[in-house]
């Protein structure tokens, strides 16, 4: 597809796709009738055309880093390479970094503060430009519980998650008016490689069998994005009970659970 005249299937950007959320996002996008640019910086990225050929959907992928500015710009000169249109974007690469916040190494907040916050700047921006101009155009943003509540222990990383939630709303607000569909999802704590990835392995959080399924998660946020929805806590019951918990408690206890699930050591 050189030419956006030969474009008829919609075409989404997926970013972080390579596993987990991500790549079931990828895969309701291509069911949905989506073509895709998926992106990770990993390179396990190169597999998931494949993994995604049953979906009746043309699947390309680009190895690239998101936390750098030049990273993003060639994932957007990647996506629209031809003239093609990019109808909707996934903003999903993301990082957790864990621990007691005098102890966390400096250099890995603000390589995640890169990933999670700027890079979403920065990718939003290049989008929502073109679609507001036509009209149209649907931005899928992952928040997380983490916006709305307290995170000891992951207290950058939370930061950026309230910084992504407080973007979506108000780009939803921006852009309404001009056709363009905002949503943001909150998914808690997912059957993913984040703890791993995040150094928090030894948690509570991490070791609970009570973390979500990441197929049913991206499910759930799809259809939000489907149905124009500003945003949606997924998951299980639970997850959503925690959720709703958290516009009802004041933030000191909740502070205090989250330290509790969240502190180094605390699966012992």
């Amino acid at each position: 597809m050189s030419e956006s005249s030969e474009q008829t299937r919609p075409f989404a950007v997926v970013t972080g796709a390579s596993t987990g959320i991500g790549l079931e996002l990828a895969r309701r996008f291509a069911a949905g009738g989506y073509d895709l640019l998926v992106a990770a910086e990993d390179e396990r990225i190169g597999a998931v055309p494949a993994e995604l050929a049953g979906e009746g959907a043309r699947v390309d992928a680009v190895q690239v880093d998101l936390a750098t500015a030049e990273g993003v710009e060639r994932l957007w000169t990647t996506a629209t390479a031809g003239g093609r249109q990019v109808d909707a974007v996934a903003l999903h690469a993301g990082v957790g970094v864990g621990g007691e916040f005098v102890d966390t190494d400096l250099a890995d907040e603000l390589r995640m503060i890169d990933l999670n916050v700027v890079s979403y700047v920065h990718l939003a921006k290049l989008a929502a430009r073109p679609m507001a101009q036509r009209g149209s155009g649907e931005l899928l943003f992952t928040s997380s519980l983490a916006a709305r509540v307290p995170a000891p222990y992951q207290a950058v990383y939370g930061a950026t998650k309230a910084f992504v939630q407080s973007l979506a709303q108000s780009l939803r607000q921006e852009l309404d008016q001009r056709g363009v569909t905002v949503t943001a999802f909150l998914p808690g704590p997912t059957d993913t490689e984040f703890f791993e990835r995040a150094g928090m392995e030894d948690t509570k959080m991490a070791n609970t069998s009570a973390k979500d399924d990441p197929a049913t998660v991206a499910e759930q946020a799809f259809k939000a994005l489907r149905k124009g929805r500003d945003h949606v806590v997924t998951g299980s019951l639970g997850t959503k009970l925690q959720g709703a918990t958290a516009n009802l408690v004041p933030n000191a206890p909740l502070a205090k659970a989250q330290g509790k699930l969240a502190e180094p050591g605390s699966a012992d």
